[in-house]
């Protein structure tokens, strides 16, 4: 018995020993491995959701969103059965074992297995409780109005990154820094909140677009390329005063909630990176630096009856035949062979002097990303008949928002602005971060101004080239442009495909919208007073009633009324 008891004691001693020993060696000789180890096993790090900041119109309403939405994990090193697992999520994701197989099996200590799904799905995967799979919650952007100002917005990759539009541009603003934290895990692998996990929100930003006034621009647009058959189609609202772009838009479009399945063309916004050749609408620079020059009065006459004109040995035609024209009318009927005369009395140097005051040549300074200068050509690479075709507007390349920033100097007073379409940008907390201020410059005088303003009105009155761009109530100060594009195979104009336009503002005398429509090749009909001033003519229309903006009338008899009763 006694043997018995010194052997027993001396295997329960030297079993202490060994624990001990053991212990020496996990807490002094290699703590600092066995410490990362258990680290490791119960600690992992956590991102914490990240949200973009919301994006909103003019008036508050949201145009960017974020939804919740929950992403399926796995760890490979963690999955003792992976065909047993990708069998379970299989009949979960809906999903066959063999894809799912592959993202198991995969190396790593991570692996997406599915993206941004809707919150129920992650509550069936988190009941299936396999070791090894996890959920993790992941903001996913959404734009709730669909197309609606697609171009202007752009939209986001998975990964929440800006790719275009408001989106990329402010980038910065939008996106908060992602952080992660650490999470505690119990003995069967299961996530333990430490209670500290946050939300964290980028800046909210809020355009100067009007949602309405965006819908109702795309509507009469659309209907317009559906009718002519068009090949495409861009227009553009802004406030004349202030720059504040109102609705931009450019057809074809793209739902940014479905990017990946458009093409470059839908998702570009045309209205600042591409060029066109304006045609008509370009006589403004002409017809205003010759009244600022003093070079002639309304009533100076233009003999115009050939019905065309030489200029470095090569004929430019009128569209139709006139007789002797005041200057006011050469603007008011669209002569070739009066702009032309009036560009020759300014001289090349001249009309280039005032192609660079009205901005053309420069980018306008817009908030997005993409705009371009577009193309003109210092005078000492003009050629001979290059001061008639300029005068017309052929050989130069301006963007849509080039031209209507310069018929809105002539709305508000001679003052060339920059357009914006971001107007704050907001904290999470509602604090002002940045806010956009007007910006403008004087171009031109305040005669110019009202001589021009007057003729322009003339445009959509009888005699007028853009009788279907006039409103009834409200008189409308415009230009029409017809421009014939070249063909890229021949290098010359096309005889069968033109880019119609009309560019004004409304009301004329007090102007509160600035508009151009453009219309690429139209099918039947050319001209851009009938192919473009409809749309302008019902966009107006219904913008002015949207916004409550009285009828010429009205102020009128409201005059009147104060007037006679002596008040």
């Amino acid at each position: 018995m006694k043997k018995r008891a010194v052997i027993l004691s001396t295997a329960v001693i030297f079993g202490f020993v060994i624990v001990l020993l053991r212990m020496v060696d996990i807490m002094l000789v290699n703590h600092d491995r066995f410490l990362a180890k258990a680290q490791y096993q119960q600690v992992r790090k956590k991102a914490v959701p990240v949200k973009r900041g919301v994006i909103y119109d003019r008036r508050g309403r949201e145009l960017a969103i974020n939804l919740d939405t929950e992403s399926i994990f796995c760890d490979p090193s963690e999955i003792s059965a992976p065909e047993k697992a990708a069998s379970a999520l299989s009949a979960a994701l809906n999903t066959a074992p063999n894809v799912i197989l592959t993202k198991l099996s995969g190396e790593g200590r991570f692996n997406w297995i599915e993206r941004k799904q809707h919150p129920d799905l992650g509550s069936r995967i988190n009941k299936l409780k396999i070791r090894g799979i996890g959920t993790i919650s992941e903001p996913m952007r959404s734009y709730p109005k669909g197309r609606l100002a697609s171009q202007i917005l752009g939209f986001v990759d998975i990964d929440n990154n800006g790719i275009e539009g408001i989106e990329r541009q402010y980038e910065k603003f939008l996106a908060a820094r992602p952080e992660h934290v650490k999470v505690h895990r119990d003995a069967r692998g299961n996530m333990l909140s430490d209670g500290m996990m946050k939300e964290l929100k980028g800046n909210n930003i809020v355009l100067t677009i009007d949602e309405g006034l965006q819908y109702i621009l795309e509507k009469n647009l659309n209907e317009a390329v559906v009718h002519w058959k068009a090949a495409g189609a861009t227009a553009i609202i802004m406030s004349p005063a202030t720059g504040e772009i109102l609705a931009m838009t450019s057809l074809p479009d793209y739902d940014p909630n479905d990017a990946s399945g458009s093409k470059p063309e839908q998702r570009r916004n045309r209205a600042l990176t591409d060029i066109y050749e304006p045609g008509s609408t370009f006589k403004i620079i002409a017809g205003a630096a010759a009244l600022e020059e003093n070079i002639v009065t309304p009533s100076t006459k233009f003999d115009c009856s050939a019905g065309n004109i030489e200029v470095g040995g090569k004929k430019i035609k009128d569209a139709h035949r006139h007789g002797v024209l005041s200057f006011a009318e050469v603007i008011q009927k669209s002569s070739n062979v009066g702009t032309i005369k009036i560009a020759q009395r300014l001289g090349k140097d001249k009309v280039y002097e005032y192609i660079k005051k009205f901005g053309f040549g420069e980018k306008t300074g817009i908030d997005i990303a993409g705009e371009i200068s577009g193309l003109v050509r210092p005078p000492h690479r003009w050629s001979g008949m290059s001061i008639g075709a300029i005068a017309i507007g052929q050989e130069v390349g301006v963007t849509p928002l080039q031209v209507l920033r310069a018929y809105a100097a002539i709305a508000n007073g001679g003052y060339l602005v920059t357009p914006h379409v971001v107007s704050e940008i907001r904290t999470p907390e509602g604090g002002l971060v940045h806010k956009t201020t007007p910006n403008a410059k004087k171009i031109i005088s305040d005669s110019t101004v009202e001589t021009f303003r007057e003729i322009l009105k003339t445009v959509t009155q009888e005699g007028g080239t853009a009788l279907e761009a006039a409103i009834d109530g409200n008189s409308v100060a415009g230009k029409t442009g017809t421009a014939q594009i070249i063909d890229p195979r021949t290098k010359r104009y096309s005889k069968d495909r033109y880019i119609g336009s009309f560019v004004g503002f409304v009301p004329a005398d007090k102007p509160r919208l600035a508009m151009i429509v453009v219309i690429n090749e139209p099918k039947g009909k050319i001209y851009g007073g009938t192919v473009a001033g409809p749309v302008f003519r019902k966009t107006a229309n219904e913008a002015l009633s949207y916004l409550s903006v009285p009828r010429d009338d009205s102020r009128e008899k409201g005059l009147l009324l104060i007037s006679t009763t002596g008040r």
